[in-house]
């Protein structure tokens, strides 16, 4: 799943969590008026991938846009779920780094457990 992450990977560094979209964000407005087709794409070429090292966040297809952040430069991982997304697994995670960095994503899979991965890389490299 994680292609790009994969080929950009450090020396000594290794993928412990990635989670994609749920599969909610097919229900949306966007989904509707690009005939499912925006969705599609993104469902196979977004990545979010937590790292030994950092949080590594693709995004794109044709033009693509990467965050990546050390974990520790990582000030908190926030999720934010509706009563509906918690009971279907599904949120928003942002990510806010130290000098004001903030990378907010709607209709992750998992965002608990997303959060949860990267505090416990965060403990285990003593950050």
């Amino acid at each position: 799943m994680a292609k790009y992450s994969e080929n950009n990977l450090l020396s000594g560094e290794v993928i412990t969590h990635e989670t994609t979209y749920h599969w909610v964000h097919f229900f949306t407005k966007e989904a509707l008026f690009s005939l499912f087709i925006l969705p599609l794409i993104r469902q196979y070429t977004d990545e979010y991938v937590i790292t030994n090292k950092r949080v590594i966040i693709k995004k794109g297809w044709l033009r693509i846009r990467t965050v990546e952040m050390g974990l520790n430069k990582i000030e908190t991982v926030n999720v934010k779920q509706s009563l509906i997304g918690r009971i279907i697994g599904y949120g928003s995670i942002t990510i806010v780094g130290s000098g004001g960095t903030k990378e907010t994503s709607h209709f992750i899979k998992k965002p608990i457990e997303f959060r949860k991965a990267f505090m416990e890389n965060d403990l285990n490299n003593g950050c």
